[in-house]
């Protein structure tokens, strides 16, 4: 009995929870010592943010170059692009589906003229220069340097898959090369594996802030549409998700399992960019290639951001319901159309959901802007289930693109989901 103990504290997830719960417990009995442990998230994101640009760098080089065929990096890119925009396509209409069955929204009878929207400032001034040619122009940077000093996702992967072409024109003086970037590589993956020990001291600072800034009253005025959010985030990963995964012979539930450490730094922390590096380790231990790891998860925390598509429609239809803003069927079917833009729009952005938001409601010119208000206070909280759903969503892509590659190895899957390995 006390070994199993002993077990049990010594498992990551188990740690992680403690952390939060102590966490939830230090921000509601002492909500101004919760708001100042707010720089125990804040680090650890930063730590694991620090080695993100690197890694990127080192995994799609390294994989593309020992890809060696631009025909085939743009074929793994095609099909992931086209599998990020039915999915999303699907949590965008699920959220829609589901908003307008539960209302939860109807009945608050909210004013916009009347609402406060200094709050929102940041994010509509951040919305409006958004758009089609700002994003495609912002995939391209000034310097290389400047991808990496601001750790620019889009741009980091555009230079990288450049730099492992070339490198993979070069043939054997190229693959010297490849190997100093490799052997880099691990030892990036080993810095991941020393922070990723502070990860319970993470979530206590990360649940202790919330609760100590937003309080239990903030779930509580807006409880049902939280819970709303978090009843569709399950309804998308248990149908949708489990259906692509059933149709893939990846237990659902053993997927979970084998990145339920990753799940739970991610709903405390409310960060994807936390988990990334892990992902990646454990995608590959699955038996994706890294070449096709490389691309599609990256590529993925931009283009395949399930859970904030939920959150669009959901988020959108919620300020139409509480400012009594009629939409007709039309209406509602354009703010879907305009979200699949807009969630891309936004990529890389602190704030990203909202702002993606904001964009949605300004360009429909129907929905009131000030609307966005009545969410400030509770997006931290939505944050979670969104964050969690896009880590799901992304490693299910993966797993679905390589398949579909033939670079999946189904005996080690099998062998990993019914043992999983120590990363």
């Amino acid at each position: 009995m006390k070994s199993r103990i002993i077990t049990l504290f010594s498992h990551l997830y188990f740690q992680v929870i403690l952390g939060a719960l102590f966490g939830v417990a230090i921000g509601y009995c002492h909500p101004a010592l919760g708001e100042s442990l707010k720089p125990l998230g804040d680090g650890f994101i930063k730590l694991i943010k620090m080695l993100l640009a690197p890694i990127i760098f080192g995994t799609i080089v390294v994989g593309i170059a020992k890809m060696g065929s631009l025909k085939e990096v743009g074929r793994v890119g095609i099909k992931a692009l086209i599998y990020f925009e039915i999915v999303s396509t699907l949590a965008l209409a699920i959220g829609l589906v589901v908003v307008n069955v539960l209302k939860p929204g109807a009945g608050m009878n909210m004013d916009p003229a009347l609402l406060d929207t200094q709050a929102i400032t940041t994010y509509t001034t951040a919305a409006q220069q958004q758009g089609v040619a700002s994003f495609i122009m912002n995939i391209i940077p000034s310097s290389v340097a400047d991808a990496f000093v601001e750790g620019n996702m889009l741009q980091i992967i555009l230079f990288s898959v450049l730099f492992g072409l070339a490198l993979a024109q070069l043939a054997d003086r190229g693959k010297a090369i490849v190997d100093v970037i490799d052997s880099i590589l691990q030892g990036l993956f080993g810095i991941v594996r020393f922070i990723m020990r502070l990860a319970p001291l993470a979530a206590l600072g990360a649940m202790a802030f919330t609760i100590g800034k937003y309080g239990v009253g903030t779930l509580g005025s807006f409880g049902k549409l939280i819970g709303d959010v978090y009843l569709t985030s399950l309804i998308f990963i248990l149908l949708v998700l489990g259906t692509i995964s059933r149709l893939n012979r990846v237990p659902l539930w053993k997927f979970l399992n084998y990145i339920k450490d990753e799940i739970l730094i991610t709903f405390a922390t409310a960060s994807t960019e936390a988990v990334l590096p892990r992902m990646m380790v454990k995608l590959e231990q699955l038996g994706c290639a890294r070449p096709v790891v490389g691309l599609v998860l990256p590529a993925g925390y931009t283009f395949n951001a399930d859970g904030t598509s939920i959150y669009l429609t959901m988020g959108a239809i919620f300020i139409a319901q509480a400012t009594n803003t009629p939409l007709t069927l039309g209406e509602q079917l354009t703010i879907l159309a305009v979200c699949l833009f807009t969630s891309k729009g936004s990529a890389g952005v602190a704030g990203a959901g909202f702002i993606a938001l904001a964009a949605t409601l300004a360009s429909m010119n129907k929905i009131p802007v000030a609307g966005l208000v009545l969410l400030v206070g509770i997006d931290r909280f939505v944050n979670s289930a969104r964050a969690v759903t896009n880590l799901i969503g992304n490693g299910i892509a993966t797993i679905v693109v390589a398949r579909w590659e033939k670079a999946f190895d189904r005996q080690q899957a099998d062998t990993v989901l019914n043992g999983e390995p120590k990363v």
